[in-house]
């Protein structure tokens, strides 16, 4: 007889997890620059051109918009997953929670082209995580976090259990 997991016990494999969504204000311009492009197609013509633009452009800027806001961030079973991208935590040295303008310095004019990099606009923190791993030349990752400080302590944690 084989048993499920418990919920408590997937809860608990996971330190961290969010979702960089997209605000509810770039939904409404999202949506709203669909229709104004499907009203300028329109523009009062009949048939086909009366509803085909409206049947085509909400629906694309709709999963366009879904599509933007897919990126899972989590801390879990000893790795940071960042999307499809996955960092064992023992390669972790540091991880600095940034704000918006440590990110823009980290992110400005001198950055390395060599670093990992997850960054979503409308969300002004992230996380710096510092790697040591001889065998990869990306020197640190930067992926953006609505909750730097907590992803950056979940992440030390993961490492310090790890050890």
């Amino acid at each position: 007889m084989s048993q499920s997991p418990s919920a408590s016990s997937t809860t608990a494999s996971a330190a961290y997890s969010e979702r960089l969504r997209l605000p509810w204000w770039l939904w409404l311009a999202g949506l709203a620059a669909a229709t104004l492009v499907a009203v300028e197609i329109w523009m009062g013509g009949a048939g086909v051109r009366a509803w085909l633009p409206f049947a085509v452009l909400l629906p694309a800027a709709v999963a366009g918009l879904a599509w933007l806001g897919r990126i899972r961030v989590a801390v879990a079973d000893g790795e940071l997953r960042v999307d499809d991208a996955r960092l064992p935590v023992r390669f972790v040295a540091d991880a600095i929670a940034l704000d918006a303008e440590g990110r823009r310095e980290v992110l400005g004019v001198g950055a390395d082209p060599l670093a990992f990099v997850v960054q979503r606009p409308w969300i002004s923190g992230a996380v710096q995580v510092v790697l040591d791993d001889p065998a990869d030349p990306t020197p640190f990752w930067v992926v953006s976090s609505r909750h730097p400080v907590e992803l950056a302590e979940a992440i030390l944690a993961a490492r310090q259990s790890t050890n």
